[in-house]
């Protein structure tokens, strides 16, 4: 081909977030606020519902998978970010972009198919509350939450493979402040336009299958909710769903402008600014949206605190 192919011992450049002015010094502490705030928030999550049994049920269940996954996403990136900016150095290497990449498809489309069958359990839980034990019964669950770590590890496994494929013998420059699938592509010196074409079609059945079983679930409960004469109950069935359907917003809105709008749409600096919403603003406000809205999580949460300050008086 007349030119040389990066092999596993090179590096790529990432560009980074921050300069070292006096407002980007904000900016940098800010973001390293954030994170420690959401990973405080997501164990403490993950915390009260293995250890409160009242939050032993389906959908606490599938929720800890959730504050899990949003654990694993930010930790992924932001260490990374933090590390370059404190050392000056925005390089990392063929292996680490590879592992970087591959496990933020991993725990994205993991994420995706979470969130549809948490809806499932919502639909369950309002339209068949008297077979609700039957139909989310322990076995499921397992296989719902096997199924959307296994869904993420394919598609992971599967595209970052085939990426990898492609000579990277440009510029090592990646324009964005992460390893992300769509930055990597624009360095490859071979012709990517199929690959392209067949990625954006696998990136909109990977959205729509899942937003669509969201959709349909959550149309069943809205008219379930809208037949309900109990006021509380309505009430109830609405903070619930609410709480579930603000992070579906926040997540898949963020997603559908990175993988189904075409990149000639937005620039590099916007899709900077998405990723990281999704990669840590995201992950952030998830656990504060099921515990402020939540009144189980809440009396945990306070029942917790109370037993913590009893011990530290006693």
């Amino acid at each position: 081909m007349g030119t040389s192919n990066v092999s596993s011992n090179s590096d790529f450049i990432l560009m980074g977030l921050f300069s070292y002015t006096g407002p980007h010094l904000v900016l940098f502490f800010l973001m390293a606020t954030v994170f420690i705030i959401g990973l405080l928030g997501n164990t403490t999550l993950l915390f009260l519902i293995a250890t409160d049994s009242r939050l032993h049920t389906p959908m606490y269940f599938l929720l800890s998978q959730l504050s899990l996954l949003d654990v694993g996403f930010p930790l992924v990136t932001i260490p990374k970010v933090v590390a370059e900016f404190l050392q000056g150095q925005n390089v990392i290497s063929f292996g680490g972009c590879a592992t970087q990449m591959f496990f933020l498809m991993l725990m994205g489309v993991s994420e995706g198919v979470l969130l549809s069958l948490m809806s499932y359990d919502r639909y369950v839980a309002v339209c068949h509350p008297l077979h609700y034990q039957v139909l989310m019964r322990n076995q499921v669950c397992l296989v719902m939450v096997g199924a959307s770590w296994f869904s993420g590890a394919l598609v992971a496994s599967i595209l970052t493979s085939i990426t990898l494929q492609f000579p990277y013998c440009a510029s090592h420059t990646v324009d964005h402040f992460f390893c992300e699938l769509p930055a990597l592509l624009k360095l490859s010196c071979a012709d990517t336009s199929a690959y392209e074409l067949a990625l954006s079609i696998s990136g909109v059945l990977i959205l729509l299958l899942p937003l669509s079983l969201i959709f349909i679930s959550y149309g069943h409960v809205l008219g379930a909710v809208l037949l309900m004469r109990s006021a509380e109950a309505r009430h109830k069935a609405f903070t619930t769903c609410s709480s579930h359907v603000t992070v579906v917003g926040l997540f898949f809105g963020a997603a559908v402008f990175i993988y189904m709008v075409p990149g000639s749409y937005h620039s590099p600096k916007q899709d900077n600014v998405v990723s990281l919403f999704y990669s840590l603003i995201t992950p952030t406000l998830n656990p504060l949206i099921y515990s402020l809205r939540n009144r189980e999580v809440r009396m945990s949460l306070v029942k917790f605190m109370g037993r913590s300050d009893f011990k530290v008086k006693g």
